[in-house]
């Protein structure tokens, strides 16, 4: 492909190298990945030791309590299932060829908001596989690896409330899950906004949609693609509605234990396959676009653009 620069734009041309590189950056990084699955770890780390030496590997997931359809539940079979835990499946049958384990097994571990970080320090758990945000905080006592999921921050309320946007929140009574990300964005927009919000943090989302829905609480405030499933697993959905402007992205990533490089390195290879393969595409297609559960509803959710743009060049860096 050759380009006349001088007829281009700065952005244009700039834009126009990124296309013609992008075959090439794409066998890179698919031969990197290819190099890097055949080539033994220089040292066993902690996590691998563990294991080769057990011959499991432990997922942890909430949905137990929480509606977290789509990402994880228990389906009426019994079974877990879910698209982070179809993502984390794919991680284990990228982990079994590079150690070469076929029959590692799969056990899964069920947490809640509260325990699904010393789940993992406590080595309890080796992945965390359901809607946890990567944040600064969260960096701080465990890691996480590729992004599969960007939601925003936005509210549930009455539907016959007057409550249409932020601003109308003042003086008002709100609920949200503890040992979520959302605390510190709610504190955020209380500060710059001088609403004066009474907070109130509870266990489950259950508890908040049942504040909500007695009138003891104004506005439940929670990630947007949870506050939909909140809403639809009511008796009378209608009776509900999401409103105010998006805050702050949101990006879901698998956890992992900290300061385990080896291992981290070997997850992040299995995401950045799943992304370059087109695997994750699937997937998404599948739990968001498809009729699923019981009811054989679909979420009719297509990819954002957010997401979709970063599994491009999968990377783990992100930038709050």
């Amino acid at each position: 492909m050759v380009f006349n620069m001088n007829d281009l734009t700065p952005n244009r041309a700039f834009i126009a190298l990124m296309q013609a590189a992008r075959p090439f950056l794409h066998r890179a990084i698919a031969l990197s990945l290819f190099v890097g699955t055949f080539s033994p770890p220089a040292s066993a780390s902690d996590t691998i030791r563990k294991i080769q030496e057990s011959k499991t590997i432990v997922l942890a997931f909430m949905g137990t309590v929480d509606n977290l359809s789509p990402f994880a539940m228990i389906e009426p079979g019994g079974d877990v299932g879910g698209y982070t835990i179809e993502i984390c499946r794919k991680i284990v049958q990228g982990i079994r060829q590079e150690l070469r384990m076929p029959n590692l097994k799969v056990q899964y571990f069920p947490v809640n908001a509260s325990t699904r970080f010393n789940a993992l320090t406590d080595n309890r758990a080796d992945l965390e596989c359901s809607v946890s945000t990567n944040n600064t905080d969260r960096r701080k006592k465990v890691a996480f690896t590729i992004p599969h999921f960007f939601t925003s921050v936005r509210m549930l309320v009455r539907a016959d409330s007057n409550i249409k946007d932020w601003r109308d929140l003042r003086n008002k009574r709100i609920v949200t899950v503890k040992n979520t990300s959302m605390i510190d964005v709610i504190n955020k927009r209380s500060n710059i906004r001088y609403l004066g919000l009474a907070i109130a943090e509870l266990d489950s989302d259950q508890d908040c949609l049942r504040m909500l829905e007695q009138g003891a609480a104004d506005a439940f405030i929670m990630d947007e693609v949870l506050l939909h499933g909140a809403r639809e697993s009511t008796a009378n959905p209608e009776k509900l509605a999401i409103r105010g402007a998006p805050l702050s992205i949101e990006p879901y990533a698998i956890m992992l234990r900290k300061d385990d490089p080896e291992f981290k390195k070997m997850v992040d290879r299995q995401m950045a396959r799943l992304a370059i393969s087109g695997e994750i595409f699937r997937l998404y297609n599948r739990w968001f676009m498809q009729p699923m559960g019981p009811d054989g509803r679909s979420m009719n959710m297509p990819m954002s653009y957010i997401l979709r743009d970063s599994l491009r060049y999968p990377t783990d860096k992100i930038t709050n």
